[in-house]
């Protein structure tokens, strides 16, 4: 039996939610178009980008979202060149990740990031060989959608019935049930427990070290 836990990243692994916030209004404010709030930029976190902004300007042509896409691209980019980014792992991720690597956890991860972004901040904390399967948006449909679990269960060669989903947004948790994966939420990310809990968390975890004890105790 193959035990599975794929992980989103941001909100789950690491915090980029200020270059996140910040990539944002710049591509919005290069295309001419009034940026969105953080708050509204926040609770997007986690879509693959085309489907985010059109959820936070949803009167905007297919040119006007291809341009805010590709501005925001080349502007996380360029902030990468420069070592503008910051994406720290929040306190005690490495811990946990090394916990369930060393008894026998498969990890996996599945993020609205881009391959690129996603090598870029693995390789960046020293992760990239605890994970068998990373799935990413350039490569599946936007979260909810189920594509990126299910191929992160093929890769590990894990059952639904043995893997769990961890994620701090409701996208996390709506994608998990679409694949009859177990969703476990984590409260340090973007939406609420009891937006989690909503949309079918079984259990919401207030640090990584519980986190690894619910993962623990249903193994």
């Amino acid at each position: 039996m193959t035990k599975l836990a794929v992980f989103d990243c941001d909100g789950t692994l690491v915090d980029g939610q200020a270059d996140i916030c910040d990539t944002m209004e710049q591509a919005f404010t290069r295309a001419k178009i009034t940026p969105p709030s953080r708050h509204d930029v926040r609770r997007i976190v986690g879509l693959s980008l085309p489907v985010a902004i059109r959820q936070l300007s949803p009167d905007l042509d297919s040119e006007q979202v291809s341009n805010v896409v590709e501005f925001y691209k080349s502007s996380y980019f360029a902030r990468r060149q420069e070592g503008l980014l910051h994406e720290p792992l929040y306190d005690g991720i490495a811990d946990l990740l090394r916990r369930l690597h060393d008894a026998g956890w498969s990890l996996a991860v599945a993020t609205g990031k881009s391959d690129r972004g996603l090598n870029s901040v693995l390789a960046a904390h020293g992760l990239t060989d605890l994970f068998v399967s990373l799935q990413t948006a350039d490569r599946h449909p936007s979260k909810p959608h189920p594509a990126m679990l299910e191929a992160a269960l093929f890769e590990a060669g894990a059952l639904p019935a043995d893997a769990v989903m961890i994620g701090d947004t409701s996208f996390d948790m709506q994608m998990a049930r679409a694949a009859n994966v177990r969703g476990v939420g984590v409260d340090w990310g973007y939406h609420e427990t009891e937006e989690l809990i909503a949309t079918g968390a079984d259990a919401v975890a207030c640090h990584p070290a519980d986190l690894g004890d619910i993962l623990m105790a249903n193994s």
